[in-house]
């Protein structure tokens, strides 16, 4: 008994998508033949896709309390489903449908609708006003202030105008004794001594010479400045108030925006305590609290100094290198700027490499020029000292200096005949011991030896026969203050 034969499963056109729209678009495609089990799954797939995205598209109907599908729920739904969207369909611009005249030939076409295209007129569109687009959104970035003082960019709201009366407070400030600032603030200037007058002169400068940036100091900042100024100065002040506000100075944050008022407060007194000939005593002591000041204002970490260190060099060289000095207070001032020099040095010589050679070229012209007085001279070893051990090496021995001193000292009839000659002894003194330090128990020279007999020349010759003379108690030293000498003078 044979098996019935079994008939092809025709497949059954369901859903609004016909597998005849899948066919029409696989002949578009270049596919002409496709089965109709192919044709069938697609048209359910693509079905099931168009339910999905008006789903979706429904709910964010729903959710924007309409009743009608909108073009951009559609557009949402497509997002949503990761699908991309379709381009030149927007609600802001509807699609105008006309409707085409009857074909006469033929009638059975039905009716056809088409798309409105508007015509563009090109004279038209040349001749009207062009209307730039305007600049997208974007970010930049901007100084809001630097170091505490506002930039003048457009960015920046304008400053504060100075009011009308800020020139007649000027007047009465200076009368005084106190300096008014860009936002009006008055503060204290240098105290003056016994025999200088006060610095009333500063409101005689020019208009034109005026701030270019203003700067509105706190009024806590502004009385932390005259309570710090009155606390330092006049140096007969108290001193626990002195010592007091030198410890703020090293410790305190926030000081930021006071610091170039501080800076110039320096710089304005050292010029005022060095502009007479003949120091007094009461000088030396302002010059001593100033030069505190700017030690302190080195030892604070939270400011940044770099800015400023052009208007801190002034006051500390000036003090150094100044030629008469109160005799009673002369060593310690030179030595307390050439220890404030050392720190700047090795806080900032990493940053500005040129920094140490160019002061070490302003010591060395201090040290070896004809003319100076032993003061200066004295102020140079001793800022060399502060330079660092190479820079004496070359101060005194590579450069003569060490000769030039001695042959002054003896031209004045020793170093004993005058107080800044045994001074002028002392600090070069001091420098050979930083190049090499003495002996405990010190052997002469020799002079029966052939080595210690040349050694003593070239001392005589390089250090000039007073300090050779000094050394020479000393072999030991003698070798180690002059044991490079032969490679600095080749180089």
């Amino acid at each position: 008994m044979s098996k019935p034969k079994t008939r092809p499963v025709q497949p059954q056109e369901t859903g609004i998508y016909k597998p005849d729209a899948i066919r029409d678009a696989a002949e578009l495609n270049g596919l002409s033949s496709i089965s109709d089990a192919v044709a069938s799954t697609l048209a359910s797939d693509v079905e099931y896709r168009i339910h999905q995205i008006v789903e979706e598209a429904a709910r964010f109907m729903r959710h924007g309390r309409r009743t009608c599908i909108t073009v951009a729920d559609i557009d949402q739904a497509l997002r949503v489903l990761n699908i991309e969207p379709l381009y030149g369909h927007t609600p802001h611009q509807p699609p105008t449908f006309k409707r085409a005249p009857a074909f006469p030939t033929l009638p059975a076409a039905g009716t056809v609708y088409y798309v409105d295209d508007e015509d563009i007129d090109f004279d038209r569109v040349l001749r009207e006003e062009k209307i730039a687009l305007p600049k997208g959104v974007s970010w930049t970035a901007h100084w809001l202030a630097v170091e505490g003082v506002q930039p003048l960019i457009p960015e920046n709201p304008p400053a504060v105008p100075r009011d009308a009366d800020a020139a007649d407070a000027s007047g009465l400030a200076a009368i005084a004794g106190t300096s008014v600032r860009a936002n009006g603030t008055s503060f204290p200037l240098t105290p003056p001594s016994p025999n200088r007058h006060s610095a009333v002169t500063k409101m005689q400068q020019p208009h034109g010479q005026q701030q270019l940036v203003k700067q509105v100091l706190s009024r806590e900042l502004q009385l932390y400045y005259t309570r710090l100024t009155t606390s330092l100065l006049p140096p007969t002040s108290d001193m626990a108030k002195r010592s007091a506000a030198l410890a703020s100075l090293r410790h305190d944050a926030g000081l930021q925006a006071l610091l170039p008022y501080l800076i110039r407060w320096v710089g304005e007194g050292v010029v005022g305590a060095l502009k007479e000939s003949a120091q007094s005593v009461t000088d030396g002591r302002i010059l001593e609290v100033l030069l505190d000041v700017l030690s302190a204002l080195l030892e604070n970490s939270t400011l940044f100094v770099e800015p400023y260190l052009h208007q801190i060099l002034p006051p500390i060289l000036s003090t150094l290198l100044h030629s008469s000095l109160p005799s009673s207070l002369a060593t310690h001032l030179r030595t307390t700027a050439a220890q404030t020099l050392a720190r700047l040095l090795t806080q900032h010589s990493t940053t500005y490499p040129s920094l140490p050679p160019r002061i070490m070229k302003t010591l060395l012209l201090a040290l070896v020029a004809p003319g100076k007085k032993f003061g200066t001279r004295e102020g140079a070893i001793r800022g060399l000292m502060g330079v660092g051990k190479e820079a004496v090496r070359k101060g005194l021995i590579a450069s003569g200096g060490a000769a030039v001193v001695a042959r002054e000292l003896m031209e004045a009839g020793g170093a004993s005949s005058r107080p800044d000659g045994r001074s002028l002894e002392t600090s070069v003194m001091d420098a050979f011991k930083m190049l090499s330090t003495p002996s405990d128990m010190p052997e002469s020279l020799n002079p029966a030896s052939s080595e210690d007999t040349a050694l003593l020349e070239r001392m005589a010759e390089v250090l000039g026969d007073r300090f050779a003379s000094i050394l020479a108690g000393d072999a030991s030293w003698a070798r180690g203050v002059m044991g490079n000498t032969q490679d600095l003078s080749s180089a």
